[in-house]
């Protein structure tokens, strides 16, 4: 396992060392990749060394390089050697952070994390995690797909309130049709 371990670590030392020479955006036609894949799901596994190869020969003809210096559309998306490192760890661990109890490090590292964050910005003590006078705090969202859906809900949920306030009698489902 070290040894399959270390040709990765290889492979991504070498692909991130050599990435400016990489063409930024793929020469491949929709459909590419099916017509180098088998049509059902192998029944026996196949090598490492095949998969492995598969990187080169397969994936990468269809990958957008969004770490390359050349890459100069969209948004940001720089990575790091420090990221690249936590995300092995935290790979490695596969910690189900959801609640307290499922890992409790997990929560409290995020909170913590969260607090620096707030201070960091200057937000009001009452954002903060750790201060007598918050009931809440921030989370970490894993996609910027997820963190627009919170904000949604958020925004909707609040609406609703709001409009539960001016019309205290009205239906909840009738408050939800006029969203």
């Amino acid at each position: 396992m070290s040894l399959l371990g270390r040709e990765m670590v290889d492979y991504i030392c070498q692909y991130l060392s050599t990435l400016r020479e990489r063409r930024v955006t793929p020469d491949v036609q929709p459909g590419y990749l099916r017509a180098q894949l088998p049509e059902s799901a192998p029944e026996d596994p196949d090598s490492w060394d095949s998969i492995f190869g598969d990187i080169e020969r397969i994936i990468m003809p269809g990958v957008v390089h969004w770490q390359s210096p050349h890459m100069h559309a969209y948004y940001p998306a720089l990575t790091s050697w420090p990221s690249l490192l936590g995300d092995m760890l935290a790979d490695a661990i596969n910690c189900l952070g959801f609640t307290w109890a499922s890992s409790p490090a997990c929560t409290e590292l995020e909170m913590n994390v969260m607090d620096w964050l707030a201070k960091m910005l200057g937000l009001p003590e009452h954002f903060l995690h750790h201060h007598p006078s918050s009931q809440g705090g921030g989370v970490l969202q894993s996609t910027v797909s997820e963190s627009t859906l919170i904000a949604l809900l958020a925004a909707r949920k609040n609406k609703i309130l709001e409009m539960k306030t001016s019309e205290p009698d009205a239906d909840e489902s009738c408050l939800n049709a006029r969203l």
